[in-house]
């Protein structure tokens, strides 16, 4: 399957929300406390033939960039990769030199797909799931593979910006 990333532009809206709601229960996303509506976030798609087949939002806040959702609903193929490279390079356009993900101890596809693509853990919040289930009621106690769902794990990669040298 051939794909594009692009940026996500308003008539994406609607079905963005369904993958949104698909992968994360309902249209908020909460990440150490904070509580995201990816609507009001920047964010870039892959297509195929004319449907969106990844999504990938993000918030920038001083030198880092910080990946809020990821979901590819084609496996195997290359969508995720290739979003993760259209947001380094829009990160270091904008002077970033982190970028950043948060995901659940549950997540062991995602603790491998961003290892093997350059990012260190950095962080370990114990019991996260708890305060966050406080914010977002929906969240589930039991994750993926039948794994308690506790904690949150915040991995870290370095970029090279292209920020213009003095």
């Amino acid at each position: 399957m051939r794909f594009k990333v692009e940026p996500m532009i308003p008539d994406d809206q609607k079905r963005v929300l369904k993958i949104v709601e698909q992968f994360w229960e309902d249209a908020t996303i909460v990440i150490h406390d904070d509580l995201f509506h990816p609507h009001d976030l920047q964010g870039i798609k892959a297509t195929a033939n004319g449907e969106i087949v990844g999504i990938l939002h993000y918030h920038i806040k001083d030198n880092v960039c910080e990946i809020i959702t990821l979901a590819s609903l084609s496996q195997g193929i290359g969508v995720g990769s290739s979003l993760l490279d259209a947001v380094e390079s829009l990160a270091a356009s904008n002077y970033c030199d982190k970028l950043r993900v948060t995901t659940t101890n549950d997540n062991l596809h995602a603790l491998g797909f961003y290892q093997r693509r350059g990012f260190q853990l950095v962080k370990f919040r114990p019991n996260q799931l708890e305060k966050s289930r406080q914010i977002k009621t929906g969240i589930p106690l039991v994750g993926e593979n039948k794994i308690p769902l506790r904690d949150e794990l915040e991995l870290e990669k370095h970029i090279e910006t292209n920020q213009p040298t003095v």
